[in-house]
């Protein structure tokens, strides 16, 4: 695999997802900084960095493998951010608006893991 980690549109959407994720938690009650916002902060991190782990890798079903943990990680994140607008720490505007790009991750991730095909 000549392509780095950091040529895939996956990765670079996830460390944008990254950014998003870190800036709706700014917001949430100063209380939550080592509970819920921590807890999304760090699945959030996982995406962007299973994938390059993957990609790093030697085989494809390892890819396959990481790519799967971080599809993993992202929906722990949407279901995270809807008990995050659930609680009222953010509103449905901005639930609506990082579920919307949480939805394009997941459809980037399965395009990306179904074209690795792991070794039966």
């Amino acid at each position: 695999m000549g392509q780095s980690y950091r040529d895939l549109i996956a990765w670079q959407k996830a460390m944008d997802f990254v950014m998003d994720v870190y800036g709706v938690t700014k917001l949430f009650p100063r209380d939550e900084i080592y509970g819920l916002a921590s807890q999304l902060r760090r699945s959030a991190v996982l995406i962007p960095t299973n994938i390059a782990e993957g990609q790093a890798r030697y085989s494809a079903q390892e890819f396959h493998f990481f790519l799967s943990r971080a599809r993993g990680s992202l929906v722990e994140v949407e279901t995270q951010l809807m008990i995050a607008q659930n609680l009222g720490y953010i509103t449905p505007e901005q639930g609506k608006n990082i579920l919307d790009k949480a939805g394009e991750m997941g459809r980037i991730l399965n395009g990306l893991i179904g074209s690795i095909k792991p070794a039966a």
